[in-house]
């Protein structure tokens, strides 16, 4: 098969993923679905029984096919080197033998980083405080895109405190969500200092 190049949608994991496909692009234009779903249900329970969780599973890379898997510990110790190539051994081997994906790609592991993606409806909650991106599917209130600071999850709607107030806006709507990179949030990544007795 000729060359081909990646394109889809970045895919959220757990409960409420919101997309469920993506796809090669060969040269000749056909389509390879890839159910990246699929990719998930196979590398989440190794991972887990690591101590790892899955953050999200996107395609990436126009000119070579890239699947990337985000994880992070589930201990919340940041991610290391030497973290993600366990991760990518064990994943390489998990996805060899399953063989999901029917073309050649490369395998990419990295962490969230702290400017990390919001993925899983507990993410609001965890990170209730910190300034976010979000963007909607759909305009609501005549907008799209939505930043201000997480003030955690009511129902099935995310609170954030805007510059206009409080905004509502539909798990089910949310395309894409990130944290933003502030002080607070740098402040909160430092490790702890150490506690004497």
């Amino acid at each position: 098969m000729g060359k081909k190049a990646w394109a889809g949608p970045v895919v959220g994991v757990g409960s409420t993923a919101h997309f469920l496909f993506a796809c090669f692009l060969c040269q000749d234009g056909n389509r390879l679905p890839i159910d990246t779903n699929e990719i998930v249900r196979i590398i989440e329970p190794a991972l887990d029984a690591m101590g790892y969780r899955v953050v999200r599973v996107a395609p990436t890379g126009a000119r070579q096919a890239t699947l990337q898997v985000m994880a992070e510990r589930r201990d919340e110790v940041p991610m290391t080197v030497d973290d993600c190539a366990q991760i990518s051994r064990s994943i390489s081997a998990l996805l060899d033998v399953a063989d999901p994906i029917p073309e050649a790609y490369t395998l990419e592991v990295s962490s969230p980083g702290i400017d990390r993606p919001l993925v899983r409806p507990e993410d609001y909650d965890r990170f209730a405080g910190f300034a976010a991106r979000i963007e909607l599917a759909a305009p609501q209130d005549g907008r799209k895109r939505f930043r201000g600071r997480l003030l955690g999850r009511v129902d099935d709607h995310v609170r954030l405190a805007g510059e206009t107030g409080e905004v509502r806006l539909p798990l089910a709507a949310i395309i894409r969500a990130k944290l933003e990179l502030t002080d607070d949030l740098l402040a909160s990544a430092q490790p702890k200092p150490a506690q004497t007795h």
